[in-house]
């Protein structure tokens, strides 16, 4: 027995019953000669750690624009905080941790600069409206890797589309990325808030600390544990009820204090209206862009180039192509 097929009768033997065994995946639209020491789902979780975009979120807003201090979050820590604790809750429930991490991993790839605030603009502008979900499709099956895509499994794909939403992923390790994203955002986002000031501890509804806890850790295991005990040995991902309501109550908390926040989002006006300039821009000078989006220009419209170009910018690169275009240089003498 070689190694692949000892972990795909490990799987058949250990995991749920509702668990997706790796060999049952759909597979890829374009074939691969199999790997004798990864499974699918293994090679699709180092495929995305490996790509341009993933390493590009480190330099993405997750909530507080450019901060100063080094220990805020970005979208790369929060996508490593959702992938730790889907691997968590895979690995209670006795699902498939490989396929739920490369989900984890790949679900933001898409994201905007400057956080939602971008994503907002260009779902403002672009004339088929834009979801980080399904930019974050579009950059795994057509966009990375100089425009051919990284070839994930049809699972991962659809895990991705589906974190965010209200259809739901087709296997329970998609559906579990759904919750973690949510549990990893609205506790690192308070513990970021915090640090900022923009919150105090008082402030936090004491009626919903009482139910979920004091500190992020406990909140996140009690999420967590509202998840196992609901859904152990189950056909679906669901969380007990008290504990849904309480989160729920918690991330609505979020919206209004810190997510909507006025000193928070101070400069976001400032980032919305230099992604629009750019947009208009790059409409109407389409020719600038890299000569890798003529082909997107050609099948699917200078939109759509200009939409996918300015979405996988990076927030520092957004500010220098900015100046780039609209501010004058210093003039100097030969």
């Amino acid at each position: 027995m070689n190694f692949i097929d000892f972990i795909h009768k490990r799987e058949r033997e250990n995991l749920s019953q509702y668990a997706f065994l790796t060999e049952n995946t759909k597979g890829r639209d374009l074939s691969l000669e199999p790997n004798s020491l990864r499974t699918e789902f293994q090679r699709d979780r180092d495929r995305i750690i490996h790509s341009n975009s993933f390493r590009r979120l480190a330099h993405k807003t997750q909530v507080f624009l450019d901060p100063e201090g080094d220990h805020y979050r970005t979208r790369l820590t929060h996508t490593l905080e959702v992938m730790q604790i889907g691997r968590a809750l895979s690995r209670a429930l006795r699902l498939n941790e490989d396929l739920t991490e490369a989900a984890c991993l790949g679900h933001d790839l898409g994201h905007t600069p400057f956080g939602h605030a971008g994503e907002k603009v260009l779902n403002r502008l672009y004339s088929r409206g834009f979801k980080h979900n399904e930019q974050s499709l579009r950059v795994v099956e057509k966009l990375e890797k100089n425009f051919t895509g990284l070839n994930l499994t049809y699972e991962v794909r659809d895990a991705i589309l589906c974190h965010t939403g209200d259809i739901p992923a087709k296997t329970l390790e998609g559906r579990i990325l759904k919750f973690a994203d949510r549990i990893a955002y609205i506790n690192h986002d308070i513990d970021d808030a915090l640090r900022a000031k923009i919150l105090k501890f008082e402030d936090l509804p004491e009626n919903l600390i009482k139910i979920l806890g004091k500190t992020g850790s406990q909140r996140i295991n009690t999420m967590v544990n509202g998840i196992i005990t609901e859904s152990d040995g189950k056909s679906d991902i669901k969380m007990r009820g008290d504990i849904l309501e309480a989160m729920e109550n918690l991330r609505r908390f979020l919206f209004d204090n810190v997510y909507d926040n006025n000193i928070a989002k101070t400069e976001e006006k400032k980032a919305e209206f230099m992604l629009e300039q750019m947009y208009i821009y790059f409409v109407k000078n389409y020719n600038l862009l890299i000569p890798e989006y003529e082909s997107i220009i050609t099948r699917e419209g200078t939109e759509r180039a200009v939409c996918d170009y300015i979405a996988g910018m990076t927030d520092r690169y957004s500010i220098s192509e900015y100046c780039k275009i609209f501010v004058p240089k210093t003039w100097k003498e030969e």
